[in-house]
């Protein structure tokens, strides 16, 4: 009995039976997933052990706005001049350094958050960043409302 596609008695196949070689394949496969592990070796070696220093929660940032007559607003608190406000930057941001040392986890410095109004004069920004900038700031950046009819991306 033939097993074949053209119905003739006796007539030659001249398909490939790929069964045994999926079952040779499928041994070898196996003999090399078992001798792997035993053909990799390593030398035996101490690894360091490094102390991680935990990251306590972030700093607060610190919200300052600018409004049209070049008021400067550290939260809700109205800053005279900007000495005032490098001054007030550089008793907080050594306060939050402290507060990190004695907790004994990675120092990380507050962000500055500039809300500025629309209408206010470049100089009134500038000079708030600029007073961040000599109390030590490092990230200073402007909190905007997107435009209607636009969509965030992320």
């Amino acid at each position: 009995m033939s097993v074949g596609g053209d119905n003739e008695e006796g007539a030659l196949m001249s398909e490939i039976n790929t069964t045994p070689l999926v079952d040779v394949m499928l041994v070898l496969l196996i003999i090399f997933l078992i001798t792997v592990p035993v053909v990799i070796q390593t030398v035996p070696v101490e690894i360091p052990k490094v102390n991680n220093i935990p990251t306590a929660t972030k700093p607060e940032n610190v919200p300052l706005s600018v409004d049209t007559n070049c008021d400067i607003f550290w939260g809700l608190q109205k800053m005279g001049s900007t000495d005032e406000l490098r001054e007030k930057g550089v008793t907080y941001l050594l306060a939050e350094v402290e507060k990190q040392k004695a907790a004994g986890t990675k120092i990380e410095l507050p962000e500055v958050h500039i809300r500025g109004d629309a209408n206010a004069e470049y100089r009134c920004i500038g000079g708030a960043i600029f007073a961040m900038q000599r109390a030590g700031y490092q990230k200073i950046g402007f909190i905007s409302n997107p435009l209607p009819g636009t969509v965030p991306t992320r």
